[in-house]
């Protein structure tokens, strides 16, 4: 073994399995159809997680599978511990976390701690009166005097955050969805509900958590009124944009329900927990819900997800929120994910995409933290334009035209590109494949040693190998107009990223781009970067 694999391994064995991991997102409705229903299935993952596990990615995640009616395409569960039938069953998770952990990749599940479905049991049991044993354990308040609801709080799906229940004369709380609504986070008894959900899948042998909105998960008792948001340039498309959000969400007390999570997950071994944060507060909530070692191991916002460009100062600025310093969390980073639209839809022009796209791949296998890569990433996958009348988002369809639909970045992926349904496994899924994207298959990328899949690879296998990029720290972040500066250290090397994001070349000193030049990309060379090129040099 020669000292840098040396130094890899030891490396490797002081410090968590997640720290700096690669994460590969799966939508299960569009990942394959093993029954030819139109719908992804588990089975159909387990099918190809070969795929998955050559990427050189450490762990899945895996969006909802559990039953739902499907309003919110699983984000609404009406059992938290059961499979709903269109994805299978038990034993197909079951077989599922087998295959995956055969070859290497650890499991982790979504879990929606701020709602349920508005057919799941407890709010069945809770809507039937006031007296019942889970009577508080959703958020229920009377009518103002004039029948108004309680609060102005607002949806972020669109209107009235509150919903007239005539069974027990009263409103409840849905900050999403009104067949969503709200948990009683502050209830002890809700608590420990969502610790036996969490507990249930331990017990499974899944590997950790991706938390989603979890800072919906506790409301200002008190029910005071949102204030107005200040004026912006930003469009606002929906009455949730015209409040301070600081009422419905974000209440302190919910790291302190984070640290019973964490006492759970401790008692396993090598769980890995990570939350979903947005709104305004995001960067503050992160670092909240992650600090020390008794709250969640990481946290990612929507630095990129929704960002209209990728520029050397957002890399930047966001890196600049997470030093290396004692008791700061560890964070994680997406450009793309099930809610966001297409980066290479929304980052570059179509002539730009192949370029670009090997641009982005070898920044997020830069950044420092866990990097998450949604299905179809490392495919170079765009947005597909879905018509209005086939809409499945809720929230395109009740904000449309104003809100890009997430339907168009949940389309079925395109295994065989000769194939009539890609090789998804149906003749009508459930969601249009995309000409475009039936034409960056994987067979067909797996056939061309230039293509952006074999990239990908290369990218995570650099990362993978160098300690500075995997987990190392940030020892200098520079932006100077669309040239990237990143300095890494750790692990006994240090590294040194350049990267051009304009379409200009930009060309360097002789000092820059001087050392072992370990990746060069769209013909960049140590004097200069073209167009979207970029280096990685050891120092």
């Amino acid at each position: 073994m020669n000292r840098m694999a040396s130094l890899v391994a030891a490396d490797a064995a002081a410090r968590p399995w997640w720290k700096g991991a690669a994460i590969y997102q799966i939508y299960p409705r569009s990942f394959l159809d093993s029954n030819g229903d139109g719908i992804g299935d588990l089975p159909g993952i387990t099918q190809r997680l070969d795929h998955v596990a050559s990427l050189g990615v450490d762990a899945i995640w895996v969006s909802p599978f559990f039953t739902s009616p499907m309003k919110d395409f699983g984000y609404d569960v009406a059992d938290y511990c059961d499979v709903d039938p269109i994805f299978g069953t038990l034993a197909d998770f079951d077989a599922l976390v087998a295959r995956a952990h055969a070859l290497g990749l650890r499991v982790l599940i979504d879990q929606v701690y701020a709602h349920t479905s508005d057919q799941h049991g407890w709010f069945e049991e809770s809507r039937r009166d006031r007296i019942n044993p889970r009577a508080d354990w959703y958020v229920w308040a009377d009518a103002k005097p004039d029948g108004s609801p309680p609060t102005n709080w607002q949806s972020v799906f669109g209107g009235p955050a509150w919903t007239w229940d005539a069974r027990r004369g009263q409103y409840y709380l849905h900050n999403f969805l009104s067949s969503q609504p709200q948990l009683n986070g502050h209830n002890p008894e809700v608590q420990e509900g969502l610790l036996g959900v969490a507990r249930f899948w331990l017990e499974r042998g899944i590997d950790g958590f991706r938390i989603d909105a979890l800072n919906f998960s506790m409301h200002d008792p008190q029910l005071r009124d949102n204030p107005p948001a200040p004026p912006s340039d930003k469009p606002r498309s929906r009455p949730f944009d015209f409040q301070q959000r600081i009422y419905n969400q974000s209440h302190p007390a919910i790291p302190r329900f984070i640290a019973r999570i964490r006492a759970l997950t401790d008692q396993y071994e090598g769980i890995f927990t990570v939350a979903e944060v947005g709104g305004e507060e995001a960067e503050r909530e992160m670092k909240s819900f992650t600090a020390g070692d008794e709250h969640l191991n990481s946290a990612y916002g929507f630095n990129f997800l929704y960002a209209d460009a990728l520029r050397p100062g957002t890399v930047c600025a966001a890196l600049a929120e997470w030093p290396d310093h004692e008791g700061v969390g560890w964070p994680s980073w997406a450009f793309e994910n099930h809610d966001a639209p297409r980066a290479l839809s929304r980052w570059c022009e179509p002539g730009q995409r192949e370029a670009f796209a090997r641009l982005k791949m070898l920044v997020l296998a830069a950044l420092r933290g866990n990097v998450i890569l949604y299905q179809g990433e490392e495919l170079g996958l765009t947005q597909v334009d879905i018509p209005f009348e086939h809409l499945h988002d809720p929230e395109a369809i009740a904000n449309w035209p104003l809100t890009l639909s997430r339907d168009g970045a949940r389309t079925p992926m395109p295994w065989r590109a000769d194939a009539v349904d890609a090789g998804f496994g149906s003749l009508d899924p459930w969601l249009p494949i995309g000409a475009e994207n039936a034409a960056r298959a994987v067979d067909r990328q797996e056939g061309d040693p230039a293509s952006l899949l074999h990239h990908t690879r290369a990218m995570l296998a650099l990362r993978k190998s160098h300690p500075a990029l995997h987990h190392g720290a940030v020892t200098r972040c520079r932006a100077a107009g669309d040239l990237l500066v990143l300095e890494r250290q750790g692990g006994g090397e240090q590294m040194r990223v350049l990267a051009n994001f304009g379409e200009e070349s930009v060309m360097l000193d002789e000092i820059q781009g001087t050392g072992e030049v370990l990746a060069a990309i769209n013909g960049a060379s140590a004097r200069e970067l073209p167009a979207f090129g970029a280096l990685v040099v050891r120092l």
